[in-house]
């Protein structure tokens, strides 16, 4: 058998067979030096070895059983077979080898993620500053540090022939819909692939329709992963992702954050609806300015239109072409600012925000209103920390500025009419995109854009995502 994984290693360097005498048997200790913790095996494993061979305590004929009363260690188990001992070996197990059938495995595992940190991506003003890990382990325990119930189930899956990556999918047993689980589990165990090295790559497998529109959140915040949970919703984890999957999603979720359920319900619906208005904004601004300075001069008063057409007298290009050149412009700076390092990052901006903004002014290439009006859709479309989402306002806002380009306002009009029907058309999970709008659900309004109520009064979960459970706060079996 030692012949064998040296033969399947290549005889790989990081992989070390100890040989340890034990009266008259041999012990062989097989492991990966880059994937256990050196300290583990010297103060766990070697110690007690020692201390057996000094006192010469007998040794029974069950091996397996000997080892496992005498070495302490949270997780021994048996190896069923061959692969089951390569899968350990490369999961940071030490293998115990005596004979050639007589073998199991001690888990050594090395620390090799980062410690949990506070959340980068999703900023928490009020709200936990702790977020999910590469680590499986750490991000299911942080999510049932915030629901310590024995209702949260999680199916574990290994996806991927050469990755084996575990996946784990959670759920409230007693509020989720046990279909929807059902559907998921489906879904995942028909991937067939080399390797998942994170939870992006399921997207492509889970969702139901082409979109540019988000239907699965991504997130790294754990508490608001458990809010998802007790509303019935369907929590992924992956091995080795510091994000995890929430589905379904709703377009209304995209304008929530965890920092609405701990502020007052008057500040929560303002900035809601702040929200709405930056959405509308990034989309229609530059579009609307494309429409009253080429077709609809009436749309705007005199002076105001004396104004911008003025300022554009030095500019050799129509309005769409100028708004196009500085809407790629703001998203090769973003780029290029979001993949440089910090340090460098605030140099990025200030060439690209402020020397060449200033010199393309200058030059009369770009009028200083188109700059303005693209500042304010770009800096409107920041407010979003979804990434899907602002790429989907950063399509429509193209489509709009091209459609108001041909027919003005009418075209405005009719990109607008698209994107709703769009929207309307749309389903996450057989469960309708524009819910609790369309359909209208009452009960959800009272935590839709405005907020009515304090968290805790509100005592009903959304019909869509449980029918068997909804009401908040009710034991259950």
């Amino acid at each position: 058998m030692i012949e064998r994984i040296k033969k399947d290693t290549n005889n790989a360097n990081d992989i070390i067979f100890k040989d340890i005498k034990i009266k008259n048997q041999t012990v062989t200790l097989v492991y990966s030096e880059v994937l256990t913790s050196g300290g583990d095996i010297s103060n766990i494993i070697l110690k007690n070895i020692a201390k057996i061979i000094d006192e010469e305590i007998p040794i029974p004929d069950d091996f397996f059983l000997f080892f496992y009363n005498s070495i302490p260690s949270h997780n021994v188990t048996k190896v069923k077979d061959y692969t089951d001992l390569l899968n350990k070996l490369w999961n940071g197990y030490t293998i115990f080898i005596m004979g050639d059938s007589t073998c199991f495995a001690m888990e050594t595992r090395a620390t090799l993620d980062r410690g949990i940190t506070s959340s980068e991506g999703e900023i928490s003003v009020r709200g936990p500053k702790d977020s999910l890990t590469e680590n499986f382990n750490k991000n299911l325990g942080l999510i049932r540090k915030r629901v310590k119930t024995h209702h949260l189930w999680v199916d574990s899956l290994e996806i991927g022939k050469q990755s084996k990556t575990k996946v784990g999918i959670l759920y409230m047993q007693n509020i989720a819909e046990k279909s929807l689980v059902k559907e998921i589990n489906e879904k995942l165990q028909k991937i067939n692939i080399d390797g998942i090295l994170d939870c992006g790559y399921l997207k492509d497998y889970l969702h139901e329709e082409s979109t540019i529109f988000p239907t699965i959140m991504t997130t790294e915040k754990p508490d608001l992963a458990a809010m998802a949970l007790l509303e019935g919703k369907i929590v992924i984890l992956c091995d080795n992702s510091p994000y995890s999957l929430i589905l379904p999603c709703f377009f209304i979720d995209l304008f929530h954050t965890p920092d609405d359920y701990y502020q007052k319900p008057i500040n929560i619906s303002f900035i809601r609806i702040i929200r709405l208005l930056a959405f509308l904004i990034s989309i229609l601004i530059p579009a609307y300015y494309i429409a009253i300075t080429t077709h609809n001069h009436d749309a705007i008063t005199t002076d105001m239109l004396l104004n911008f057409l003025s300022q554009r007298l030095t500019v050799p290009f129509p309005a769409l072409v100028e708004a196009l050149l500085m809407t790629i412009s703001f998203e090769i700076l973003r780029e290029s600012d979001m993949r440089m390092a910090s340090t460098m990052g605030t140099a990025v901006s200030i060439l690209g925000g402020l020397v060449l903004g200033d010199a393309a002014v200058s030059a009369g290439i770009i009028s200083p209103i188109m700059i303005i009006v693209i500042a304010i859709s770009a800096i409107s479309g920041l407010v979003f920390t979804s990434i899907e989402l602002s790429s989907a306002i950063r399509y429509f806002r193209i489509l709009l500025m091209i459609l108001a380009s041909l027919f003005g306002i009418y075209g405005i009009f009719l990109g607008s009419l698209f994107l709703i029907i769009k929207l309307s058309s749309m389903h996450s999970f057989h469960k309708p995109y524009l819910a609790p709008f369309s359909p209208l659900i009452l009960s959800e309004q009272e935590d839709a854009f405005i907020r009515i109520n304090n968290t805790s009064k509100i005592k009903l979960r959304n019909p869509l995502l449980t029918k068997k459970n909804r009401v908040r706060g009710r034991k259950s079996k």
